[in-house]
């Protein structure tokens, strides 16, 4: 597709949504194709619903194939719906989390299988990857000293895990960084925002000289 896909992953609490939010205004004023911001699980009427589901409190006898189930469920309604149709537009496209957060929380964190989740996201996407991965790492202490900060009451299902959980979580993103490293870069998220913004931008001028340079001069 001719558009331009880039995501950003992360353990929980290492400021995606905040980066995202900091980062965009200063590309859409400029950038010479339109941009789109999206997240997941959810993107879509259909994936948001599910979304729901997987991020209800009570629904704490959810399997854990079922919760991988799920995710490859919504992506691929997010992908048929916003993704694909904004990629063929010829836009950017950011996304809040995709296929390495289903390898990483599915398939290391509940130990589903990494390479079992990988495929079958591999089969919701039809084989479509970013173009960029901005992973954005730290301890895993910080992520969670932040969620229990910042979120407050706002906590949902996935954040009731164990240390351990998240512990096998961040050891599968840098597996995957280390697998991958044309295409995910590792950003340190214990850093000031402004300044982990900086870095994703050095990135993206690097990664796409011809889209972003003029953004960030």
């Amino acid at each position: 597709m001719p558009g331009i896909f880039i995501t950003l992953e992360g353990p929980d609490g290492m400021g995606k949504t905040s980066v995202l939010k900091a980062l965009l205004p200063k590309l859409t004023h400029i950038s010479q194709r339109p941009i789109l911001e999206t997240r997941e699980p959810g993107g879509s009427k259909i994936a948001e619903e599910i979304r729901h589901i997987l991020l209800d409190v009570n629904n704490t006898q959810m399997d854990d194939r079922t919760e991988a189930l799920l995710f490859a469920a919504a992506r691929r309604q997010h992908m048929a719906e916003v993704v694909e149709p904004a990629l063929a537009a010829d836009q950017i496209v950011f996304s809040d989390r995709f296929v390495d957060s289903s390898v990483a929380y599915q398939g290391a964190g509940h130990e589903v299988g990494e390479q079992a989740v990988y495929n079958l996201n591999l089969f919701a996407t039809k084989g479509l990857l970013p173009d960029l991965t901005l992973l954005l790492d730290g301890p895993v202490e910080v992520g969670l000293q932040r969620i229990q900060k910042y979120r407050q009451n706002q906590n949902d299902r996935l954040d009731q895990e164990t240390l351990a959980f998240h512990e096998r979580v961040r050891a599968s993103y840098l597996r995957l960084a280390a697998k991958y490293p044309q295409r995910i870069v590792v950003i340190d998220a214990t850093q000031t925002l402004s300044d982990v913004v900086s870095a994703c931008q050095s990135q993206l001028i690097q990664h796409f000289p011809e889209l972003f340079k003029e953004a960030f001069k």
